[in-house]
């Protein structure tokens, strides 16, 4: 056959198969950007490490230090307890509230962050109200917490984040046995000792694993913290990049960051272990949730609302009480960012489903070692922050533009200056470094439910491995695959740091972010507005998912 998985040289020896090389090539350019930082930060033209370490990282450290503290705490108490609520308990709006509280994933922190601003600012609604009914004349006679802090950046991203957790813990919490309840409750365990000694224990994998993405997360963003002024390891490296002029010294801060990551990794795998849960071999009872009366159903009802009344409602009403005053919605420029964004992360979305599906056939069409060993490496791009992946990227491309410059000079004498850098290509590389796990995560997970003997019939009829996966696996998969292009899409299109530092067209992420730093928040709304809406049809989707 012609796409035989080896053909043997001679014995102890197998040409490799071109779906193997093509996985190993796929796994090479997505840790390409990864290593390209760390080499960086290695041999900087200029060292500036000690004058760093002397002055501003130590402020960095600490701020995305405590940053992450406080959203993780956050997160994680706002998604175990209206989890455990929504799965143990019936009462007043549960059924809609369960997925509601997926809703704040549509609405980006940068997004939500400028909303509170708006709320709660001196011209807001907010104080506006008060000054009115207190016959109050300025600021100066009555008390407001400020608002743009470290703390309100906390507020902002963990009811922005604190849906990781939810959905994890809340699937844990429903693949428990209720036998293990009954029997507490039979022992005298009252509703707090039941959630503390039997359902928090058992969920903790799910409940770590989720405020690790929180944290995550938390150092990738930007657009929060710089809107707040809050100065972090992220916005360190658009300091000494974009205004130090300085690419060894930001890499420097990246490696930070990776390293940030890497301890936060490894200490979630460390936590969990020693740690072995398992089901009965008989099919287990479902827990039945229990009726809640009087003012203890209405308390649950309001523990679960108010994180989606802050987190989505709030953000959307602001949004769109903006938008609709604006005239922005005829604006050449937003027209234009609707387009790159279109463009941009619709062919990030199509390539990276489509390395994914190569890859993952590939490694188990070859079982060869190194592609199989290298697939689950490539999943570290979800993990390392668009920053980071920016300098990554940045780096070798530079070095390929500067020669094909040097070689377009000698050919006809005239200097094109940097042909690619700044490109739509260079975001795409990105965003399908930044969003490959996505798409192979899924692409395993589909394949793996496929059937062996279906693709060996196939191949038994004389079908190529190519041939098979057309006709047998991708009409099995499509719905799998169509989910995955949808939540690449749709988080590329929230993506910020990446394209601040990689594209100079303007995209809805970057008009937001642009209009609402000059505080002009009527025409980042509309931009904002569509990007809420894009987000929702990836909740939408994730809800059907997890029924």
């Amino acid at each position: 056959m012609p796409d035989q998985i080896a053909q043997p040289l001679s014995k102890g020896w197998r040409w490799p198969s071109p779906w193997s090389v093509g996985a190993a090539a796929i796994a090479v350019v997505v840790l390409l950007p990864i290593v390209a930082v760390i080499w960086f930060a290695l041999t900087p033209t200029e060292n500036i490490w000690p004058h760093l370490r002397s002055t501003t990282l130590p402020r960095y450290l600490r701020n995305t230090g405590i940053l992450m503290g406080g959203v993780g705490l956050a997160t994680a108490v706002i998604g175990t307890c209206t989890a455990w609520l929504v799965v143990m308990y019936t009462f007043p709006g549960r059924r809609w509230l369960q997925w509601a509280l997926l809703t704040p994933l549509a609405i980006p922190s940068y997004v939500g962050a400028y909303a509170l601003v708006d709320f709660l600012e001196y011209a807001g609604p907010v104080q506006t109200l008060l000054r009115d009914t207190f016959g109050w004349v300025d600021a100066r006679e009555y008390w407001f917490p400020q608002i743009r802090t470290r703390g309100a950046a906390t507020f902002v991203m963990s009811l922005a984040l604190f849906p990781y957790v939810y959905i994890l813990a809340r699937a844990a919490f429903r693949e428990q046995s209720g036998a293990g309840y009954e029997v507490a409750r039979a022992l005298g365990a009252g509703p707090f000792a039941r959630f503390w000694r039997v359902g928090l224990p058992l969920a903790r994998p799910a409940i770590v694993a989720g405020v690790a993405v929180v944290m995550m997360e938390t150092v990738n963003d930007f657009g929060t913290v710089d809107f707040f002024a809050v100065q972090t390891l992220t916005t360190g490296i658009f300091s000494v990049w974009r205004q130090g002029g300085n690419l060894g010294g930001a890499a420097q801060i990246a490696c930070v960051v990776l390293s940030l990551i890497v301890i936060l990794v490894t200490l979630e795998k460390i936590s969990r272990r020693k740690s072995r849960f398992a089901a009965g071999a008989r099919h287990q009872r479902p827990v039945a949730a229990t009726p809640l009366t009087g003012w203890r159903s209405w308390a649950a009802t309001a523990i679960c609302a108010t994180p989606v009344l802050l987190g989505f409602l709030l953000p959307v009403l602001v949004i769109v009480s903006h938008a609709f005053d604006a005239g922005e919605w005829a604006a050449p420029g937003l027209i234009e960012a609707v387009f790159w964004t279109l463009t941009v992360c619709g062919t990030a979305a199509v390539i990276t489903v489509m390395g994914g599906v190569f890859m993952v056939y590939g490694v188990r069409l070859s079982r060869q070692r190194l592609p199989a060993l290298l697939m689950p490496v490539t999943a570290l791009g979800y993990a390392v922050p668009g920053a980071v992946l920016a300098l990554g990227v940045l780096v070798p491309l530079v070095w390929v533009d500067n020669r094909l410059a040097d070689a377009i000079l000698a050919l006809t004498g005239d200097d094109p200056g940097l042909l690619l850098t700044g490109s739509a290509g260079v975001l795409v590389i990105a965003y399908v470094v930044r969003f490959f796990a996505i798409a192979q995560g899924t692409a395993d997970a589909a394949l793996g439910r496929v059937s062996p003997s279906l693709p060996m019939a196939a191949r038994s009829l004389g079908r190529t491995a190519g041939g098979t996966l057309r006709a047998v696996h991708l009409p099995m998969v499509k719905a799998s695959v169509g989910s995955a292009l949808l939540l690449v899409f749709v988080d590329a299109v929230k993506e910020l740091p990446a394209t601040l530092m990689l594209f100079h067209e303007d995209t809805l992420a970057t008009r937001v972010h642009a209009k609402a730093s000059l505080e002009n928040i009527a025409e980042a709304a509309p931009a904002a507005l569509v990007i809420s809406v894009v987000g929702l049809a990836a909740v939408a989707l994730l809800a059907h998912a997890n029924r």
